[in-house]
């Protein structure tokens, strides 16, 4: 039977005996006995294979030495796995030759079949050092009872052990289709829903899934808008304009988004913000401006770091909401890590010190990663101080981390944007391209669920939409009239998403579908 030709599905390529066998498997599972019972007597398939019903029924009653002799007689094991299951054979007959008194028995077992196995002398001095240990405490005698249980357990045990035919996977039904709901989701381009997915159609979104509709435009700003950031919770949004001002947006329950403070200490253009992790402060730095340090609640300014001499290009936070970065766009003043009151921690400056252009600190915290130079990202790991260089062969123009703390985007003047790892496995970055970028700060992001999209600006007024498996854009989004500096995702709404443009104005994007932003967020 178990090489019959039949042969299932559309393309044939499933084994009709396969395919009854797992369906017992998952009956079981599922404790439906009954069913799994009168499906194998219908089919007369049973969902354990003949030889390993064998070694089941040798446990079960204590006949060791047939167990041995057929787990030898299987052909297709390989040496390591036939040396695993032994072992587990063994150890359990070594532990009921003690229960019973037969500590001659046991010995000779420890020394001359189990010391044979080939799989590793550490792990039978650990068996030998449990079982003496119980000699001593007085433990060695089991009752027949807790004896029968630890023979099921040991047959359980061994089919994890035993690979197929001869065994099954465990829930080998579920992980096959879960892993064709996987491939689905994977090849779907808009996928962007934390809805379970329904087996009973196959799995393909629509673009609505994606913010790509005008749902709100924001004018509080007197002249271009060069940044924005939804806070990490969602429930907020920050822009900085060159109107020398800084906005808190709130995030109503129902998606629209009213203005909460402005934020006007800075006597120049406002060009980058930064949330704390816990977004209960925000940190605002320009074209030419100290960094200062804004309560989100009271929309008070709580401190103002350095003096005017010290010219700050980007700033991040640790995700202790206590520790921050900033870089300097001059020379040799490098990066500063300060506390809140603007007590210095640590410093990276002097002669060697290139410009910091942009710089993240990974969610995680593990790394800080910077553009220097231009073209060089530069990844410290901060707990070991161990760096590494990736060098751009075009002047990068942003920096931007997926909340996984796994990859990073950066975008070049050669209008392309690369995503690299941060582990640093790849060789080469995956590219992406389409939009428009020359001469201009643009600004990118990862967005979406699980950080599947990447979104940017560009310079021909237009937001641009990739999924992270294709190079090519997937959705262009027109509406601003000038060019578009940046874009932020919401994290906890994955249909909803803001650009900000030279036309002094923030564009709030959802579905195209009446159900404007999605009510539900991710927790």
């Amino acid at each position: 039977m178990e090489n019959s030709p039949t042969m299932l599905g559309p393309e044939g390529l499933i084994k009709k005996h396969e395919f009854v066998r797992i369906i017992i498997q998952c009956l079981y599972s599922l404790g439906y006995e009954k069913c799994a019972v009168s499906l194998e007597s219908e089919s007369g398939i049973s969902h354990k294979s003949a030889d390993f019903e064998l070694i089941e029924s040798h446990i079960l009653k204590a006949n060791w030495d047939d167990c041995i002799d057929k787990l030898y007689e299987i052909k297709d094991l390989s040496d390591e796995t036939r040396a695993a299951a032994l072992f587990l054979v063994f150890k359990q007959c070594l532990l009921e030759c003690l229960s019973r008194g037969d500590d001659c028995v046991a010995l000779a077992l420890l020394q001359k079949q189990i010391s044979a196995l080939k799989v590793g002398k550490e792990k039978v001095h650990k068996l030998a050092c449990g079982i003496l240990s119980l000699k001593d405490m007085g433990l060695g005698k089991i009752d027949d009872d807790v004896v029968y249980e630890l023979r099921k357990r040991l047959v359980v045990e061994l089919e994890k052990v035993l690979p197929p035919p001869i065994t099954v996977p465990e829930r080998r039904l579920e992980h096959l289709v879960g892993m064709a709901v996987g491939a689905q989701i994977d090849s779907c381009v808009y996928h962007n829903s934390f809805d379970a997915i329904s087996l009973y159609e196959d799995h393909l979104c629509g673009r609505n899934q994606i913010p790509t509709a005008t749902i709100q435009i924001l004018t509080d700003h007197k002249n271009e808008v060069w940044f924005v950031q939804f806070s990490n919770d969602g429930e907020y949004l920050a822009s900085s304009s060159s109107d020398c001002s800084a906005i808190i947006w709130k995030i109503q329950e129902d998606g629209k988004v009213t203005r909460k403070h402005i934020l006007q200490s800075h006597q120049n253009p406002v060009s980058f913000v930064a949330w704390s992790p816990d977004d209960t402060m925000l940190l605002t730095c320009g074209t030419g401006e100290v960094l200062k340090l804004w309560d989100v609640e009271t929309g008070t300014c709580k401190h103002t770091f350095g003096d005017n001499s010290f010219i700050v290009s980007s700033c991040a936070w640790f995700p202790d909401s206590r520790r921050l970065v900033c870089g300097s766009s001059e020379t040799e003043k490098g990066i500063y890590m300060w506390d809140c009151e603007g007590n210095e921690i640590k410093a990276w400056r002097g002669m060697r010190m290139p410009k910091v252009l942009d710089l993240a600190v990974t969610p995680d915290g593990e790394n800080l990663i910077s553009i220097f130079s231009g073209k060089e990202i530069r990844i410290l790991n901060v707990g070991t101080n161990a760096e590494r260089v990736i060098s751009e062969k075009h002047p990068i123009t942003s920096l931007s981390v997926s909340g996984d703390s796994k990859f990073l985007i950066v975008n070049l003047n050669s209008q392309e944007i690369h995503m690299w790892d941060v582990a640093g496995k790849w060789e080469k970055p995956l590219k992406y391209k389409g939009h428009r970028q020359n001469k201009y700060v643009i600004r990118s992001c990862f967005g979406g669920l699980n950080s599947t999209f990447i979104a940017s600006g560009s310079e021909n007024s237009q937001v641009y939409i990739w999924n992270r498996r294709s190079s090519n854009p997937i959705e262009v989004l027109s509406g601003h009239r000038m060019t578009v500096n940046c874009v932020s995702w919401n994290p906890k709404r994955p249909q909803m998403l803001a650009s900000a443009s030279d036309d002094q104005t923030i564009r709030i994007w959802g579905p195209t579908c009446s159900e404007k932003i999605q009510s539900k967020k991710l927790i």
